[in-house]
């Protein structure tokens, strides 16, 4: 099958960190896709925030409208059965005896960059672009630089043909995050992110703060508030 190098696929949840990398693929692609993933998450809040968020893009930025191709929702509820995490059960969010917050899904990044590799083989397109993170992160395996281009050189190797995934915020912090959502899209995309996106692990729509909506207290919470007074006050 032939590949498309003008084309991406966007690994987008609806949170803060992925709509970033949405936009920053849209000035860089002549096509872009998504894909987001039905995990049995608690934050549900976040996929029925993806449309509302593609939408707001194809109205206020007129350039990036032509590039946005096909949204895909993919299920993996394998990770709800495996269970274990806070994300998916009714579970104290809280420091795990292994030393990781009960909120890892363990192999959750491998399994999306796995399904969006497969995705993007059926639909012509090796260039993957993902909103993980190793700077201002809750600390998971999967999110590190190490784990995502080694997944890539095993899915070249599985697929027979090249796959990058390429991590824009990997060496940044959350203020910087905030920066470059400003550079992509000025004030307008700031107000997407704050107004429409949902980071909270409670998927928490009912309090609104200045850096958006969320409880306030999760991990995700505290990193994107802090990003955010951080990247105000700069």
């Amino acid at each position: 099958m032939n590949t498309d190098t003008s084309a991406a696929l966007v690994l987008f949840s609806g949170g803060q960190d992925s709509t970033v990398c949405l936009a920053w693929a849209l000035a860089r692609f002549d096509r872009v896709e998504m894909v987001g993933f039905d995990y049995g998450q608690r934050h549900h809040a976040e996929l029925a925030a993806r449309p509302r968020i593609i939408e707001k893009l194809r109205l206020i930025f007129p350039g990036f409208a032509p590039r946005l191709g096909e949204d895909h929702l993919l299920p993996l509820d394998t990770l709800k059965a495996i269970g274990g995490s806070a994300l998916t059960e009714t579970i104290k969010i809280e420091m795990g005896a292994n030393g990781l917050p009960t909120t890892f899904v363990p192999g959750r990044n491998v399994m999306f960059l796995t399904a969006a590799a497969a995705l993007g083989y059926r639909r012509g397109i090796s260039e993957l672009v993902g909103g993980m993170c190793e700077t201002d992160f809750s600390g998971y395996p999967d999110c590190r630089d190490e784990t995502v281009q080694a997944a890539a050189k095993a899915l070249s190797l599985g697929l027979a043909r090249d796959v990058k995934v390429h991590t824009p915020l990997m060496w940044i912090d959350k203020a910087a995050t905030w920066r470059l959502a400003e550079e992509l899209g000025g004030a307008a995309l700031v107000d997407i992110i704050v107004e429409e996106t949902v980071t909270c692990y409670e998927g928490d729509r009912s309090q609104r703060h200045d850096w958006g909506y969320g409880c306030g207290q999760c991990p995700a919470c505290e990193l994107r508030a802090a990003g955010y007074d951080k990247y105000k006050a700069a």
